[in-house]
């Protein structure tokens, strides 16, 4: 099967590359850039695709996005969070849609940010959008890409959660307070948090691209935890200490908008069209995946 992959320079992105590399798959990079650059393919914010970029391709995987987690958002941040996802997606969609023949499949990143702050709700894909930022963004980011399905490409969304992997910045910087001996709780803790192993994330990802769902998928452990559960783990397998606790206005005063919406916003995100599909997760439980992760068994 040939695979075009946006965002392939990623943490998924390359790790899905090597994946379908090593069983067979023949693997597109696509490359983003502006207008003039040797090697490059599209540029979303230029609203261009190099001609025969996506040619001949079975398959697409559409992983490009900014990243959430990084600065302020000010106004001009979420324009940026907003373009990079709904803007290459419509172009990308459009773009598809257009060649002849069109790939048999396509797989747009999507996110749990769709849900809100749902408390202990059990979210499943059949529960309704949330409120808030992050929300409507997805909102927005999946209507573009459901006209994939509109257009003949069998389309998925998979809405990931946050992925946990040795090298990935955002599992180090979950780390880093307990490696320096102040690792604690945020807030109250009892805020759920999706999360699932890079492993997992990309063999959930491949069984996306080889099957046949349509519409959005929860890509998510399926035993849920809450940061406070998170904290009493990392500090099981990290043997250190996890007494501290950091208030929710402290993080308000140092990330704004952010802490709410990504650190102290409750998601509990059930992966129940995967585990309907019989797709079986490696690490189902939070423990033995940091286990994994940090001690390496």
């Amino acid at each position: 099967m040939k695979v075009a992959i946006t965002g392939s320079t990623g943490l998924l992105g390359q790790a899905l590359a090597r994946n379908l590399e090593a069983r067979g798959d023949e693997v597109v990079r696509i490359a983003r850039g502006a207008a003039g650059t040797d090697g490059v393919d599209w540029s979303p914010a230029e609203g261009w695709v190099h001609e025969g970029a996506f040619d001949g391709c079975d398959a697409v995987l559409h992983l490009s996005g900014a990243s959430v987690g990084e600065g302020r958002w000010t106004a001009a941040r979420k324009a940026e969070l907003r373009s990079s996802r709904i803007d290459s997606t419509r172009l990308l969609v459009e773009h598809l849609a257009s060649l002849d023949p069109r790939p048999r499949r396509l797989v747009v990143a999507s996110a749990v940010g769709f849900y809100g702050d749902r408390g202990d709700e059990a979210l499943t894909e059949e529960s309704p959008r949330g409120q808030g930022f992050l929300a409507d963004m997805t909102v927005d980011w999946e209507a573009e890409a459901e006209r994939g399905n509109a257009a003949g490409i069998p389309t998925a969304m998979a809405r990931y959660g946050v992925v946990f992997a040795s090298d990935a910045p955002a599992f180090k910087r979950l780390t880093l307070p307990f490696r320096l001996g102040a690792g604690g709780r945020l807030g109250s803790g009892r805020q759920y948090m999706p999360w699932i192993t890079l492993d997992d994330a990309v063999a959930a990802t491949t069984h996306l691209l080889d099957g046949d769902a349509t519409g959005p998928v929860n890509v998510v452990a399926p035993v849920a935890t809450t940061n406070a559960d998170l904290t009493r783990a990392l500090g099981r397998v990290m043997r250190r200490p996890a007494f501290m606790m950091v208030p929710r206005f402290a993080m308000r005063l140092a990330l704004g908008e952010l802490a709410d919406a990504l650190l102290f916003a409750s998601n509990r995100v059930v992966p129940e069209r995967l585990v309907a599909d019989g797709f079986e997760f490696s690490q189902p439980e939070v423990e033995g995946a940091l286990r994994s992760l940090l001690r390496g068994g």
